[in-house]
């Protein structure tokens, strides 16, 4: 593009090359050496005494080594610094400076104080030096992730006014495009649901005066935003330090902030750095304005997230960020200079702007439009202004205005600077009735105004800043504001300017005729200007141009030359059955190419692809899933091979046996079984029992008699031990009773023990009571009488008896319950008894059950047995998903974690296995993970007998797999099963499915391999099962899937009538081999919901006051606002606990006193609690929804301050402290959760590294611990005892093994040295023994045979050792690096109950069953959001062990907390599921399946089904355009022929389809050779040198795994030491070819945009997309003169109008860098679907964006510490993509081997040495 924008944007890009060049040349690493970093340290267990936070650690170490660096550039400055040379790129300011050097001596603002030379200002130097390090430091750690996550839909967020503006900001914008880019940013942000507000700081106004232009384009924005959009505009805040700012933020806490780092000065930049550090103080994360990419469903950016050390930093600096920001803003007076000598106060043109206004009022008092008013107040002032300037000017000086004296600078006359404003008043007369489709076509003229005239434009501009702030406070004018982002056109004026300057002048001929209209528009507002300035005279309206002083540069005018030309447009036809039918009808409406056009006749004919084999050799292929490494697999013959099968599935069956209770199920294959009838429901009964069933009935109660009789015994010998338990101490006495009622069957003996147990209970609590006398009682004691009352007449009622229910009614008087007494019996209220008073509890009886029971309160649960499951009895609706099933149906699932929504699951695949020995069930899991996790169970849980070759469980992921095609369930990633299902020669598998079961299916609203999901809910024909415990749309899910299976009910009746001969043989094949049997099929999608939690989960908030932990309970209710209540009500998730029902009451009346409802709403006076003896859950949900409605009706009543008084009083008051304090006292922390009896729990920790660290930690202190406690000479014990036992060892040693031999005396000896053996053995076992204070283990949990065989998985891990000792203490860790036997380990022995302490990264998050009484988030992070927050902490609570779940906040900053509690979770939207790759492989699928039918329907379902389209029309018709485009580039590389058949490399591509676009980049590198000529090994060897793998990992770091850094990350010439950081450029040859890629790859989307253009929707692109203000064709009667300045040859077919003014033309689209801020809106497509690989990214400011070096430095250094120090990495973010590089590698080795002839060919074995030497690399830190 040839704009202002491109050349400056240009010199920044060349500036920050240069500088990276210095970069890489600095080799040393001297600065970090000096600070003592070691990144190469491998032993980290000496780190283990203590924590650290990584990152702070990490960011302090860069800052004390650039501060040196600094320090040493400083001291050799005399004078005060220049900031603007310590970066190492220009700010925006520096360039516009170098663009325009000399416009400083025409115009220049000037302020009274001088700056540089203030004492002050030289004392805060050093201050804004380590201001801007410590931005930098932690911005260039910033982390890019999508902005838009799930609190947006209930969350605002700030965008900074300035920094919008910078973001678009051009030296020469077009008014009307900059606006428009500027709503097309924000309406962006709307259409993704984003709520946001922008602010605009008053103080930030004076940094613009140097630049009028841009001054008054903000006060315009502002306006324009204010006035005609929805947005929220703050500009009453007068910096961001301000108190009023401070309250806002206080009160309202946005979810982020949208700043720029950069400013147009160095002063701008260092206001940023404030307003960064104190939002971030503020804990307020930051979002860089800098670096935002934007696809059609989200928004993605760089990410800071707050922490301690930014609040730390504030408040160690608070008064220097204050004088700091005040010398930055604190402007007195400033003046402007014009021509070096006349000055200008802007206060003078304030006060003459006013004046105007008033007289302008007086001339118009029916107000007009903005343009008009802005224009003649601009014009007027500005000419009555100048007209001073020079009046007041030195006479002499006056008298020379004609002369050009040297060294004095030329000024334009009065009667000249007229002229000029007579153009701009002509200009807007053109901007009032030119229609902007006519603007929009005016020529481009590259000109410059000259130096005289630069000036008085600016004071135009001022003008209009200093009118449009006056005017916006005029309320009694009225003004029609909605044309103000059009107030002028430089462009348009400059033509005139042109025209009448050198055209007008040169003849008759170039004479035009302005119109009648615009002549009397523009007389009409140079008439206004003339009578506002009445005492001055500056002519008439005509002639426009009354001297003949030249405006333009003459060198410099150009009219723009389009010397590229358009190839024809038009698309490359297809003949394709499927692309008829998917996108036929919008190509009937597109151009097609003619069979002669030098595009179709350039096509190269490849020979047609051929899945089956090698595409010239004829080599037979494997299948996609084969080049997964398989270690075994049950076809295989080889001996040791089914031995290692053997050993797999033992363990299989031992690690699954941990998951639950349940013994394996031998299945036995049913031969008649009818598919869709309940045989286990649905019995008939007979009316007449035969003689033998009479027997079977007797023989069962006989049976069942002598079980009773057994279980009373047990209880009669357990009896006296277990009472006299309870009665020394409740809780572990009544908790062994409910462990020995669970172990019986019998319901008599279970009833006389809970009645027995009753009594004993009454009996502790009287006791209880007399000893208390008149002091506060244990209520807790009487909490187990009336929950034993409540087991009794929930559970029991049938056996209650009137004496029972007198007793019953007894003890509840006893308790001071009347009233429930006698609604229980028939007795009346005994008033003698007095000594039942003494034993009350003094609470109401209602109170009483919320606020103590609380957990306790029983559950709606069902009493009647379903024959289907065996071990407990199902909810209703566990049995509709068991009817689902049954019935052949599909079944969307929703239902909290832990709930048993997997059951069915398991369900489903007893039925399929017992149905034959050929039916299928996949069950797709999202990680590897929780993939091992459901095969254990299914080998826990089936036994069947299969034919040899033929197995029960197959497996199938990324990283290796067995018996994919021989086994009856599946168990698999999505990726993986999306490779089966797509490829042609895996259909008749596909056609085996029975079921497939989704589990976590809300991993659809995931922002990586989403898409993947969909594609197999919409491929699969047979009927699923969904699970998710976090789907809040799951009614728009079903109703998705319900519109997909009616689409396969057509679709399947169509296949069957249109298949071919040969199609309906293979299907009859099919049908003959397998022995699948046909059920009746079931198109039915039902949705099963179920919210209830069976544990309630309370959070408290955990902070370090001193060396004290305090722990305060965090109410619900406390997340919310008045604001977020009003505007999204109370979240429909956000439940309550029945105690805290009853405190949201308690302070309802607390804070009104005068509360109406009070009373009704009294627990005692509560309709659903009154006279109630048993209250249940069910009964406390309809009371908390009560008082969450009456909480709603407060506001609606104007109780806010009420409300918030309420809110305010439920808030925990946590304390902040260090990172590094809150690390040190970690294990303090774990051992308070210890004391309190809420182990076993999992802490959440996201950061790797620290993972590790803490799990030590706490295993360090428990060490310490007992080494405090044992006897000093403990020690020397234990060695004395060794030696000795050495010494005993050895003895025996001496003995000869025969002990024949041996005589008497020998033999006596030798027995007494094995007895010495033996006692030493033992004492030191004593010794060595761990006392209990100082484990968290449970030893009683797990055998020692059990314990023994877990350890011994350890024995050749990594670290197995140090796991094996912390696991022995009850300690563990769980993350994604660790190997996965590790893992298990650590969640096995959890599930059992072993070790109760468990530090983890999000691995857990998904599915892992690893329940357990308390969830820990120790640490903050981005990734830490509402989806993620309910996945970690459903797992607290475990169902049948604990009453209630613990979730504790572990210093984490209170808003995020509320932010988490109130947040919902996301919606599924869908994601954009359509890539070129997968478009080719459709066509594949397509092309090359045995049945064309089957395939092309799956191909049309993934195309049209799409959960993003659905319901959507708009979107369903831009992803059949990028159907289109996929195509057209598909045959234009040679991957498609013109029959849409796969030609050439297609095969590579889609074996790489992962990695697009890289994968395209990749194989024209090979087809160009490049990688042959790089592969050479060293002579007389297969092995290849140190620099050619080098080289080879630097082209694929290039290519794949490309991390983007903040451009700021190049700020500063940081040395580092072992890392590169920032990535080298491609070597040429390789550039060269990305390069002639990319060229091609622009020229096919310019053309493909070209060709879609008349698929816009026009009237769309004439309206601004966020305030639709409207610029279509009005009434415009024409003009001569402006026909004449239009372009005949100018086109603009697919360009936006409002780009066209910016001079963009179709040949723009032919460079990348414009197109998203060119093209139509409308058409829906933008750059980011293209397949370019930009060797080079930049920002908004022109800044290049380095790649990180990371899998290059990892293959130079192997050191994981190194990148997390240098490369601005978390360890386990790093790991994962290094691990994901090492995979890549070895893809590509594994595809070349399937295509290349040659099995030694240098390329292949290049790629496969490199393979092993990465994954070795890797492994050694893993």
């Amino acid at each position: 593009m040839d704009s202002a924008k491109s050349r400056f944007k240009k010199a920044i890009r060349n500036d920050a090359n240069k500088n990276a060049n210095n970069d890489d040349k600095d080799s040393e690493c001297s600065n970090i050496e000096n600070i003592g970093i070691n990144p190469m340290e491998e032993d980290k267990e000496s780190e283990s005494t203590r924590i650290s936070d990584e990152e702070e650690e990490t960011n302090d170490k860069a800052e004390a080594a650039v501060r040196k660096m600094l320090k040493e550039n400083k001291d050799k400055q005399d004078r005060d610094p220049d900031y603007s040379k310590i970066y190492s790129i220009s700010t925006t300011e520096e360039v516009i400076q170098q663009a325009s050097q000399t416009e400083s001596k025409y115009f220049r603002v000037l302020q009274h104080k001088c700056r540089s030379r203030n004492p002050e200002r030289r004392k805060h130097a050093a201050f804004l030096e380590t201001l801007r390090l410590h931005v930098w430091a932690f911005l260039s750690r910033a982390q890019y992730v999508s902005l838009l996550k799930d609190f947006v839909e209930s969350e605002f967020f700030v965008i900074d006014g300035d920094s919008l503006i910078l973001m678009f900001l051009d030296k020469e914008a077009q008014c009307l495009n900059f606006f428009y880019q500027i709503e097309h940013f924000l309406q962006d942000f709307t259409e993704k649901g984003a709520k946001y507000v922008i602010v605009f700081f008053k103080d930030a106004e004076q940094m613009y005066f140097s630049y009028p232009h841009f001054l008054f384009l903000r006060t315009a924005l502002i306006e324009h935003l204010r006035h005609n959009t929805g947005t929220t505009v703050h500009t009453e805040f007068s910096n961001c330090l301000s108190s009023e700012w401070k309250i806002f933020l206080k009160k309202s806490y946005p979810y982020f902030i949208i700043v720029s780092d950069i400013g147009l000065t160095s002063l701008q930049t260092d206001y940023f750095s404030i307003l960064i550090a104190h939002s971030l103080s503020k804990k307020i994360n930051v979002v860089l304005a800098s670096g935002q990419e934007y696809d059609i469903l989200r928004v993605y950016g760089y990410h800071v997230q707050s922490a301690y050390k930014h609040r730390s930093f504030f408040q160690r600096y608070e008064q220097d960020l204050q004088y700091a920001c005040a010398n930055i803003v604190g402007y007195e007076e400033p003046f402007i200079c014009l021509y070096e000598h006349l000055k200008l106060s802007l206060k003078s043109i304030q006060k003459e702007v006013h004046q105007t206004i008033h007289l302008l009022k007086h001339l118009w008092p029916e107000g007009s439009d903005i343009r008009r008013v802005v224009c003649v107040l601009a014009c007027a002032v500005g000419l009555k202004m100048y007209s001073n300037m020079l009046g007041n000017a030195n006479p002499s000086m006056a008298a020379e205005t004609q002369k050009s004296t040297k060294g004095r600078i030329k000024y334009l006359s009065l009667e000249e600077a007229a002229d000029l404003y007579r153009m701009q008043c002509l200009t807007v007369a053109f901007l009032l009735h030119m229609p902007l489709s006519q603007r929009a076509r005016i020529r481009i003229l590259k000109s410059y105004w000259t130096k005289q005239v630069l000036p008085l434009i600016k004071v135009q501009q001022l003008s209009t800043h200093f009118a449009l702030r006056q005017l916006s406070d005029t309320n009694d004018w009225k003004l029609d504001l909605t044309y103000l982002p059009d107030l002028n056109d430089d462009s348009l004026l400059i033509n005139l300017a042109y025209y009448y300057e050198a055209e007008n002048t040169e003849g008759a001929e170039f004479k035009k005729e302005l119109g009648k209209e615009m002549e009397n528009e523009y007389q009409y507002l140079w008439n206004t200007v003339t009578k506002l300035a009445a005492k001055y005279s500056f002519g008439d309206a005509f002639p426009i141009r009354q001297t003949s002083q030249r405006f333009l540069e003459q060198k410099k005018t150009l009219f723009r030359v389009y010397e590229e030309e358009i190839p024809n447009i038009g698309l490359i036809s297809v003949k394709s059955d499927l692309v008829e039918e998917y996108a036929g009808d919008v190509l009937k409406d597109l151009p097609v190419l003619a069979s002669n056009d030098p595009a179709v006749t350039s096509l190269i004919k490849y020979k047609e692809f051929d899945e089956l084999r090698h595409w010239h050799s004829g080599r037979p292929l494997t299948e996609e899933y084969e080049r997964v490494r398989c270690n075994a697999d049950a076809k295989s013959k080889d001996p040791e091979e089914r031995r290692q099968i053997q050993k797999l599935q033992t363990f299989r069956r031992f690690y699954g046996s941990t998951l639950g209770g349940s013994t394996s199920k031998v299945i036995v294959q049913q031969q008649h079984v009818s598919g869709n009838v309940n045989t286990a429901v649905k019995k008939t009964q007979k009316k007449h029992k035969s003689k033998a069933e009479e027997i079977v009935e007797e023989n069962n109660r006989r049976l069942k008699s002598k079980e009773e009789k057994q279980e009373q015994e047990q209880w009669e010998a357990l009896r006296i031990s277990t009472e006299k338990e309870i009665k020394e101490n409740l809780t572990v006495g009544i908790n062994k009773l409910d462990e020995f009622l669970k172990t019986l069957k019998s319901k008599s003996v279970k009833y006389s023990i809970e009645m027995r147990g009753l009594s004993v209970c009454v009996d502790v609590w009287k006791k209880h009571c007399r000893e208390q006398g008149n002091e506060s009682k244990d209520l807790s004691k009487a909490v187990q009488i009336m929950r034993r009352i409540h087991i009794l007449l929930e559970k029991y009622q049938d056996l209650l008896e009137k004496p029972h229910l007198q007793k019953l009614s007894k003890y509840l008087r006893l308790l001071g319950f009347e009233y429930l007494a006698c609604s229980l019996s028939d007795q009346t209220r005994d008033s003698k008894d007095q000594k039942t008073s003494n034993y009350a509890v003094e609470v109401g009886p209602a109170r009483f059950q919320l606020q103590y029971m609380d957990y306790y309160l029983l559950r709606e649960e069902r009493n009647d047995p379903d024959p289907r499951v065996q071990h407990f009895i199902p909810d209703t609706w566990q049995r509709e998903l068991l009817d689902a099933v049954d019935n052949n149906e599909s079944a969307v699932i929703v239902a909290p974690t832990s709930s048993g929504k997997t059951y069915a699951s398991y369900y489903c695949m007893e039925k399929v296995l017992k149905m034959s020995n050929d039916g299928v069930v996949v069950y797709v899991a999202p990680t590897k993970a929780l993939v091992n996790q459901v095969v254990g169970t299914i080998y826990s849980r089936f036994t069947k007998t299969l034919p040899d070759g033929l197995t029960v469980c197959g497996v199938f992921t990324r990283d290796y797999r067995n018996d994919v095609m021989n086994s009856q369930i599946l168990v698999t990633v999505p990726q993986c099963l999306e490779i089966l299902m797509l490829s042609p020669r895996s259909q008749k598998w596909t056609k085996r499915i029975q079921y497939v079961i989704f589990d976590e299916v809300h991993c659809l609203g995931g922002e990586i391999g989403a898409e993947v999901w969909e594609h197999l809910l919409v491929t699969i024909r047979c009927p699923f099962l969904a699970l998710s415990a976090t789907v809040s749309n799951p009614e728009h899910l079903t109703e998705w899937l319900q519109s997909v299976k009616r689409y396969w009910q057509h679709a399947e009746g169509t296949i069957e009538g249109s298949s071919t001969n040969s199609e309906k043989k293979f299907t009859r094949k099919c049908k003959a081999k397998s022995q699948v049997r046909e059920q009746k099929k079931s198109y039915r999608v039902r949705l099963v919901l179920y919210e209830e939690r069976y544990n309630d989960l309370e959070k408290y908030v955990c902070s370090l006051k001193g060396n004290d932990f305090i722990i305060e309970h965090c109410h619900p209710c406390a997340a919310l606002t008045v604001n977020h209540i009003e505007n999204y009500g109370i979240p429909s998730d956000l439940s309550l606990s029945p105690r805290e029902s009853i405190q949201l009451y308690d302070t309802m009346v607390k804070v009104w006193q005068a509360w109406p409802r009070a009373q009704e709403l009294d627990p005692e006076e509560f309709v659903s609690f009154k006279n109630k003896v048993v209250i249940k859950k069910p009964d406390v949900r309809k009371y908390e929804q009560e008082l969450k409605k009456e909480l709603t009706k407060w506001i609606e009543l104007g109780q806010n301050r009420k409300v918030n008084e309420l809110l305010e009083d439920l808030k925990p008051k946590p304390v902040d402290c260090s990172q590094e304090k809150k690390w040190e006292n970690f294990a303090g922390f774990v051992e308070k959760l210890h004391e309190m009896d809420k182990l076993p729990a999992i802490f959440f920790i996201f950061n790797l590294d620290s993972v590790e660290c803490a799990a030590r930690n706490v295993f360090l202190n428990l060490l310490e611990k007992q080494k405090r406690l044992q006897d000093p000479n403990t020690e020397r014990e234990k060695e004395c005892l060794r030696d000795e036992l050495r010494k005993v060892k050895k003895m025996l040693r001496k003995f000869p093994p025969d002990l024949k031999k041996l005589s008497s005396s020998k033999l006596q000896t030798m027995l007494h040295l094995l007895t010495k053996k033996e006692q030493l053995e033992i004492s030191l076992k004593k010794l060595t023994a761990v006392p209990s204070e100082c484990t968290y283990a449970d030893p009683k949990a797990v055998d020692k045979d059990t314990l023994e065989k877990i350890f011994h998985r350890l024995r050749f891990e990594r670290s197995g050792y140090l796991q094996q000792v912390m696991a022995q203490r009850g300690i563990g860790y769980h993350h994604g690096s660790m190997g996965a036997k590790g893992r298990q380990v650590v969640e096995m022995l959890f599930r059992l109950g072993y070790i109760k302490v468990v530090t983890a990264t999000s691995t857990l998050a998904l599915g892992i069953n690893m329940p357990c009484k308390s969830v820990v988030f120790a640490e903050d992070s981005v990734f830490l959001d509402a989806l993620n927050y309910r996945q970690m902490s459903g797992r607290a609570g475990r169902r049948g062990q604990d009453m209630i779940g613990n979730v504790f906040f572990y210093d984490i900053p209170l808003p995020k907390v509320e932010r988490l509690i109130k947040s919902n979770v996301p919606q599924l939207k869908g994601q954009f599921p359509l890539t070129i790759s997968l478009i080719l492989r459709l066509m594949l699928l397509a092309a090359k399946a045995d049945d064309k039918a089957d395939a092309k329907a799956k191909a049309l379902s993934v195309l049209k089904h799409s959960l993003m389209s659905f319901k959507k029309e708009r979107y369903a018709e831009i992803l059949k355009i990028y159907f289109i485009f996929s195509l057209q580039f598909l045959i234009k590389e040679y991957y498609l022929d013109q029959e849409g058949n796969p030609t050439g490399f297609a095969g590579l591509v889609t074996h790489l389809h992962y990695y697009e676009p890289s994968n395209f980049v990749l194989v024209s590198f090979l087809v160009k050779g490049l990688f042959h000529k790089l592969c050479r090994p060293i002579r007389g060897s297969t092995v290849f040198s140190e620099d050619v793998l080098e080289k080879l990992v630097l082209i694929l770091a290039n290519l794949f795994g490309r991390k983007y850094l903040p451009a700021c990350s190049m700020k500063y010439k940081r040395k580092f030491c072992q890392s590169k950081v920032f990535l080298e450029d491609l070597p040429r040859e390789f550039a060269n070819a990305v390069n002639e890629y990319n060229t091609k790859v622009k020229e096919n989307f310019a053309h493909f945009l070209l060709t879609t253009a008349k698929l816009a929707d026009m009237e769309e692109e004439y309206r601004l997309p966020l305030s639709k203000t409207d610029f279509t064709s009005k009434d415009w009667h024409g003009s001569e003169l402006a026909s004449y300045l239009m372009d005949s040859s100018k086109r603009i077919s697919a360009i936006s109008p409002f780009a066209c003014l910016s001079g963009v033309v179709d040949n723009n689209l032919f460079h990348g860098e414009i197109i998203n801020k060119a093209i139509f809106r409308s058409i829906g497509i933008n750059v980011t679907n293209c397949p370019l690989l930009y060797l080079n990214k930049y920002d908004n400011q022109g800044r290049r964006r380095p790649l990180n070096a990371y899998a290059l430095d990892f293959y130079k250094h192997g050191s994981l510490t190194a990148l997390t120090t240098d490369n601005w990495l978390n360890e386990g973010d790093a790991y994962y993509a290094l691990k994901d590089f090492s995979l890549l590698i070895k893809s590509i080795g594994t595809s070349l081997s399937e295509l290349c002839d040659d099995p030694k060919d240098n390329v292949l074995l290049a790629f496969q040495q490199l393979g092993e030497i990465y994954e070795e690399k890797l492994n050694s830190v893993g």
